[in-house]
């Protein structure tokens, strides 16, 4: 049952982020902190108002610990879940949860990555994955991912569905056009579908163009009651509906390779939102790879199952197409440190709090956003809105 007395019942009040790119010389707890501190100065409050946390980390199964410690907070809330990259869009429930209950008055959610930067090889990295999260139909077989399995489900989609390499070339490119109206994005060079098509193959049909960037970058925002958020410094920004949910970890324990867990949060959040794809005006979907573009656009109902080709053809979702996707360039152009959820919110934020120059869409009122983690493993929804959709 859909508890919907939670609808607005919390807003985002500040975001941040930090890094961006090269953090060259900064650790990713350093530059954690930084988007932290922005995002807390952002929502007109200090580091003292904050006592609630919800962080994660792919290289720490205790990371909440010393960011608590960095931070010299004394948080009476704590949340360290991981689920990959969905994980601070599924923070949203549990905080909600913790504002209404009186656990807590401000809760910080916040992630650094310094992926590209780091000491350690993104060889190292992969090799500490597979030893702390075997897969066991997987793993023996050395695949390369995330890039295998996501080519997997990218071939079978093709072969039901007859999505072509160029539809999929047509997400990149939507998302490079976003990102050359945004001089925060790190890829904003021209890109076309043929130097989408011809660019190394890197796991067939996967071209290294189909596959997000691999840099630094942190991201926080700041989650506080309804009540409290209209007297802070910022339009606020209110959660409507979230919903997150896991069928699998590896892909290969998939039912159905086109069919993500989407489709559980997205009807769950959209329910709970009381609003339907049509109503929205701007979606900050998880686009690690092409292929997650065209699946979370089916699986959350913005088009059918199998039609996600033909919705983004012929700049569907570009600037001035019938759907704005991903407006700040996405995981493919504008940024990508390990994990890129956070990243999503902030957007979506800025979006409806008319904040974005020269992406903004015109009268944005509600967005949706929506994490993947894993391997299509975790999904989480969110459904954000302006006063006016209370």
């Amino acid at each position: 049952m859909i508890d919907q007395r939670l609808r607005g019942a919390a807003a985002i009040a500040g975001v941040g982020h930090a890094g961006i790119g090269f953090a060259t010389g900064f650790t990713e707890m350093e530059i954690l902190v930084q988007a932290a501190h922005r995002a807390v100065t952002d929502a007109g409050l200090t580091m003292q108002d904050i006592d609630g946390i919800a962080t994660a980390s792919v290289a720490a199964g205790m990371w909440a610990m010393p960011v608590i410690e960095h931070l010299g907070i004394k948080p009476t809330f704590i949340d360290s879940t991981m689920l990959g990259g969905s994980s601070f869009v599924a923070h949203l429930m549990p905080a909600i949860q913790a504002l209404e209950s009186g656990q807590c008055n401000a809760v910080l959610v916040c992630y650094g990555s310094t992926q590209r930067t780091s000491t350690l090889s993104r060889a190292e990295i992969g090799k500490a994955r597979k030893l702390l999260d075997p897969q066991p139909y997987e793993t023996p077989y050395n695949p390369l991912n995330p890039l295998s399995a996501y080519a997997l489900a990218t071939a079978r989609h093709m072969h039901e569905f007859g999505t072509t390499r160029e539809q999929l070339a047509e997400v990149a490119v939507a998302a490079r056009k976003w990102a050359q109206l945004n001089p925060e994005a790190l890829a904003r060079d021209p890109l076309t579908i043929e130097d989408v098509l011809s660019a190394r193959m890197v796991s067939d049909p996967l071209t290294v163009r189909d596959c997000c960037l691999v840099n630094d970058g942190a991201g926080a925002y700041v989650l506080v009651r309804a009540d409290r958020a209209k007297s802070l410094k910022h339009k606020p920004v209110y959660v409507l509906g979230n919903s997150t949910a896991v069928w699998n970890r590896q892909i290969s324990s998939m039912e159905n390779l086109t069919v993500t867990a989407a489709s559980q949060s997205g009807k769950i959040a959209f329910e709970m939102a009381g609003v339907t794809p049509k109503d929205v005006d701007v979606l900050e979907c998880y686009d690690a790879f092409t292929i997650n573009t065209l699946l979370f656009l089916e699986d959350l109902g913005f088009c059918k199952k199998g039609e996600a080709g033909q919705f983004v053809s012929n700049g569907g979702i570009a600037p001035g197409g019938h759907l704005a996707v991903n407006t700040n360039g996405g995981g493919l152009s504008c940024v990508h440190p390990g994990m890129y959820g956070i990243f999503i919110l902030i957007e979506a934020v800025r979006q409806l709090r008319g904040e974005a120059g020269d992406r903004q869409i015109s009268n944005a009122n509600l967005a949706v956003v929506h994490g993947n983690g894993g391997t299509l493993s975790s999904q989480s929804t969110a459904i954000l809105g302006t006063e006016a959709t209370l």
